[in-house]
């Protein structure tokens, strides 16, 4: 299987980033998976995605990608390949309704950095079995706009007993931090999880990564 992980950064530049290539690299090696990281919006065309199963974004800020781009992206994921998203890929392309539509949603505001409960929604999912039904993460906690879980699968949410509920910002006190669905013929996952540099040396993340992977990849489901 061959990823290709963008890590471009036109907003705000995640420390973490550097850390995740390395995982990211480590993570390929283990399953004898391809694995090609890039800060390089030119690598991004319908020609070069042939070469790849898997498009992983970790960006931020509006992409300058051209229509052709664009149009490469979503039909990648359309035609059968899969998009994942780590953390701050919903913290991009603001200006690309489609995007977010693709996504499932776009960053709003981190009102908690600090430890959250974490309730598993789905205890048997590739990405999240490792978990188990609870876990605590001290994390930066994103919240979403446009984001429905009537149109995706949530894989979990924070525990609304571990934050201070005045901060959000949803009405329905809804906060998703991971989620999956099919997108035309292939799959978008997506994980909220990762702002910290450390989280990227745990063995835990790592499994939760390479579940996100195998599942985008349809190695299980």
């Amino acid at each position: 299987m061959n990823i290709l992980f963008l890590r471009h950064s036109a907003g705000f530049e995640h420390s973490y980033l550097p850390d995740a290539e390395v995982a990211l690299k480590a993570i390929g090696k283990e399953n004898g998976w391809r694995v090609l990281t890039t800060h390089r919006l030119d690598r991004i065309s319908a020609e070069n995605l042939k070469k790849f199963d898997i498009l992983a974004f970790a960006t931020t800020g509006n992409l300058p990608f051209t229509d052709e781009q664009k149009s490469a992206i979503l039909d990648f994921v359309r035609n059968g390949k899969s998009f994942l998203g780590i953390h701050n890929a919903t913290d991009t392309c603001y200006d690309w309704p489609e995007y977010g539509e693709m996504l499932g949603g776009w960053f709003n505001g981190h009102p908690w950095h600090q430890e959250v409960g974490i309730i598993v929604e789905d205890t048997n999912h590739p990405a999240t079995k490792m978990l188990g039904d609870y876990f605590r993460v001290t994390d930066e906690i994103y919240t979403f706009k446009n984001y429905d879980r009537n149109k995706t699968h949530v894989l979990m949410r924070i525990d609304n007993e571990t934050v201070d509920l005045e901060k959000g910002n949803r009405e329905d006190n809804d906060y998703a931090m991971g989620w999956c669905h099919e997108y035309g013929k292939g799959r978008v996952m997506y994980t909220a999880l990762g702002h910290p540099d450390a989280l990227w040396h745990e063995d835990w993340f790592h499994e939760h990564i390479t579940g996100c992977i195998k599942w985008a990849g349809r190695l299980e489901n």
